[in-house]
């Protein structure tokens, strides 16, 4: 952790990243001396990062009791995965005009060979990571700011996503970055519709639930 970095940013930064990276799994409760301890600061600034934590929706604040990790509904993945749909193909067809999309995609490429070091690793917390970068980036290739700050703003969701989905079967990162790989060759040949149709597909096979009846 850097030096001198103030101890309610250390609290929060640390506990976000174990909830996110699935080393804190949904219903796991938390006490704010135990964290303090660990942490090795005052009850305080561990108050002030739950406090900021519970705001983003990750922990649910429990009068002396100190706070339970906020486990994902399934309507929250449904609604986050028909966000995620109508932005990243969205984008696809605006890219689809562009003849410089390959250009614009550098970001994408980039990430899908991290996520290859990744899932030869077996390292689901980085490739989540990876993963949320990827699609963010064929989102933010297109060029539209607001779609950009909307995406950004479900990243941590998208991550505990791929975490829970993903679970202990470290193999099928292997199957989620062929699905990468499908998905930015129909960017690349400006195939809006091919897109579609794989993302939807990737969405159900990933997160095994049907977006829409």
């Amino acid at each position: 952790m850097p030096k001198g970095q103030p101890s309610a940013q250390r609290v929060y930064d640390t506990t976000k990243e174990q909830i996110l990276s699935g080393d804190l799994s949904g219903g796991t409760l938390l006490s704010e001396v135990e964290v303090a301890r660990r942490l090795q600061v005052s009850r305080t600034p561990a108050r002030e990062a739950f406090v900021r934590l519970e705001a983003e929706g990750l922990l649910s604040l429990l009068p002396r009791r100190g706070a339970v990790v906020v486990p994902l509904a399934v309507s929250e993945v449904l609604e986050v995965l028909e966000v995620r749909e109508a932005l990243e193909v969205s984008a696809v067809r605006r890219l689809a005009r562009r003849p410089d999309r390959d250009v614009l995609l550098a970001s994408a490429k980039a990430e899908l060979e991290e996520q290859a070091g990744h899932a030869a690793m077996l390292d689901l917390p980085a490739f989540s990571v990876s993963d949320q970068r990827f699609h963010r980036a064929i989102v933010d290739a297109a060029g539209n700011a607001l779609a950009s700050r909307f995406y950004a703003a479900i990243g941590d969701r998208q991550r505990l996503m791929t975490v829970g989905a993903v679970g202990a079967d470290l193999q099928r990162l292997n199957d989620r970055l062929a699905e990468h790989r499908a998905l930015l060759s129909h960017v690349e040949k400006g195939d809006s519709d091919g897109f579609s149709a794989a993302l939807r597909r990737h969405f159900e096979s990933t997160h095994q639930v049907l977006m829409f009846s």
